[in-house]
This record gives structure tokens, sequence and C-alpha cells, in this order.
């Protein structure tokens, strides 16, 4: 057995905040596509998109902007959880099968 001094602090799960960015970002897409009317100003100067598309081109813009915006607050949390890390002593025990 031996003693050793290690570091123990939380960390927030990258995956779960960008995810909850993205699924956030899907959800500002969805509101924003049926926010306005989408009538071009000029009909006969700008070709019309249909409500999928503008949500398709709206979902990876907010998609991408959730995802980033989560990964920045998770990281904005990891650097603070780290100020509150404490150090503890740990025993390592090495065990050994024994096969009879």
């Amino acid at each position: 057995m031996t003693d050793d001094v290690v570091t123990v602090r939380r960390a927030p799960r990258y995956g779960r905040f960008i995810t909850l960015g993205a699924v956030v970002g899907a959800v500002v897409a969805l509101i924003l596509t049926f926010a306005f009317s989408g009538e071009p100003a000029q009909p006969e100067l700008e070709p019309g998109f249909d409500k999928g598309q503008v949500f398709g081109f709206l979902l990876l813009l907010c998609g991408v902007i959730g995802a980033t915006l989560g990964a920045v607050v998770a990281l904005i949390i990891d650097r603070a959880s780290a100020r509150r890390s404490r150090a503890v002593e740990v025993v390592h025990e090495s065990t050994h099968r024994v096969d009879e």
C-alpha cells in the first residue's frame, strides 16, 4: 500500500452541455421559423423559400451557435469548479487474483 495526495473536484459533462445548447438552438430556430411571415418584400426579385427550407437553414445556424454557447458555459463552470478543488490523501492498494 502506498499513500498519495490527489486533487479532487467536480467537473461538468461537456457532452451534455453541448447537446443541451444544440437543443435550445433548435427550439430557437423553430420559433424564428414561425415568427415571421416569410413573404419577400419584392416577390418578383427574390425567390421564395418554404418553411421547411427556412427551418433547415436556421437549424444549422442556431444549432451550431447553441452548441458553442453550451461548450463555453461548460468551460466557465469548469474553471469555477477548479477554484474549489481540494487535496485529499488516498491509499493505493493492489489486489491479485489467486487461481485455485
